[in-house]
């Protein structure tokens, strides 16, 4: 998402750090090149006005026209207008009570039933004691489909088989988890596919039975106005306290996310990066703003990262490494730790600088490169994995046979196994002292 934004911004950026000083004419030439990349990515009329007239009264102001690096002046107020229209400061989830209801309502199609289980999943791995609760019966599939969730990532579903209606559904479903302690309750509840007055009065219903402490509303980012639409008709009908936006890993253009704060007045709060259950990142308005920019998002993958790898085998790989013991099995555990982040563009997009490298065509990304890698390292034997050097032809032809790849992929593998070997001599023989001299003569 955002990347035809992110190359328009980026041009415009360029341009403007190219000028020597700012002027009203410039500037005014400068910000009808950042009202039409808003409107082309879909982002609300008002919004798109609003956010230029910001901009142009902070840009305008004396200490940015007299500064002595106007370029990175506007780059900063742009980031900060960014921000604002994103919503600002963080906004976490408000969990009152005991326990907390927290109500997921939204259209049919909209991703609602498997995001309920991905923040389940989310809340689980924070210390808390979700219970899910399958309220929907007006989607045939939908109750199967969140116990099969709710199995996956070993959180308790309530068993809505015996009961005719969701108001019995959440009734005994609250009361069973006041019973049992969970401190969560998580309530799928009905969907349409378009605001009926039917499902509103079920949603009031349902809300006067729990009262819930957040009330989510799921939108698909992919439609745009329309999802931004939808949630204030939501908003207007039964209150929403925030919204989740799911498949924000798709090419959509972004204006759902641009304009939804400011139409409706409630935060995004979550985000869905991907189909698995555990991709659901919290929404932080500063660092979607930076990644828009082209100023990466290193916070967030420090936190992939930290997530993501097992502290008990980082610390085994480091006395490996310590060693010159480093083997190909532990090459591909490291390759699978860096799967867990999600896809490698999704990974380096966080990088700074690393939309503008991909676009000058300096550095492609081959996500079947990795599949390629463990394929030939699950056709070795334990032996070849430890010791390659006793990888002759015949058992290189016999391991390209038995991963479906070609003996030049095999020989490319290993070659560079032996240089990251040698590479780690070198780092191990350097010292601190060492390694800056060593790191010039790598670039």
């Amino acid at each position: 998402m955002f990347e035809s934004l992110s190359d328009k911004f980026r041009k415009i950026l360029r341009d403007v750090r190219g000028k020597g000083t700012l002027t009203e004419a410039n500037v005014q030439e400068i910000l009808k090149e950042v009202r039409l990349a808003l409107l082309e990515a879909d982002v609300n009329f008002t919004v798109v006005k609003d956010f230029v007239a910001s901009v142009k009264e902070k840009a305008m102001g004396r200490e940015v026209l007299e500064s002595l690096s106007p370029g990175q002046q506007f780059t900063k107020i742009v980031h900060d207008e960014l921000t604002a229209l994103l919503g600002g400061e963080d906004s976490a989830l408000e969990l009152k009570g005991k326990p907390a209801v927290i109500m997921m309502v939204g259209l049919q199609g909209s991703g609602k039933t498997t995001t309920t289980a991905k923040l389940a999943l989310h809340l689980k791995q924070k210390g808390r004691n979700p219970y899910i609760v399958p309220a929907d019966l007006f989607r045939l599939a939908a109750v199967l489909q969140l116990k099969k969730l709710a199995s996956e990532i070993k959180v308790d579903c309530f068993d809505s088989e015996n009961y005719k209606s969701p108001a019995d559904i959440c009734a005994e479903a609250f009361r069973i988890a006041g019973l049992k302690g969970y401190d969560i309750l998580l309530v799928d509840t009905a969907g349409r596919l378009h605001i009926d007055d039917a499902l509103m009065a079920e949603l009031k219903t349902l809300s006067g039975i729990l009262s819930p402490s957040e009330v989510l509303f799921v939108a698909d980012s992919m439609t745009g106005q329309d999802a931004v639409n939808t949630a204030k008709g939501f908003n207007d009908a039964i209150g929403i306290t925030g919204v989740v936006l799911t498949k924000f890993d798709g090419d959509a253009r972004g204006g759902a996310a641009l304009s939804m704060r400011v139409t409706t007045g409630r935060p995004i709060k979550f985000i869905g990066t991907g189909e698995k259950v555990d991709a659901i990142e919290v929404f932080h308005p500063s660092r979607l703003a930076g990644r828009i920019l082209d100023m990466g998002d290193v916070l967030t993958l420090i936190e992939k990262a930290q997530s993501a790898f097992d502290e008990k085998q980082a610390k085994e790989l480091q006395q490996k490494l310590k060693k010159d013991d480093f083997t190909l099995e532990d090459f591909k555990d490291q390759l699978q730790q860096i799967k867990k982040l999600g896809s490698l563009d999704s990974i380096l997009s966080m990088v700074p600088g690393f939309d503008a490298l991909k676009k000058s065509k300096d550095i492609s990304i081959d996500e079947k490169e990795i599949a390629r890698i463990e394929a030939i390292i699950n056709s070795m034997t334990r032996e070849e994995r430890r010791n390659p050097s006793v990888l002759n032809a015949s058992r290189r032809q016999r391991i390209s046979k038995g991963s479906g790849t070609k003996v030049q992929d095999v020989n490319k593998l290993v070659n560079q196994y032996a240089g990251m070997r040698k590479m780690m001599k070198k780092f191990k023989k350097a010292g601190p002292r060492g390694l800056k001299g060593l790191f010039q003569k790598m670039m």
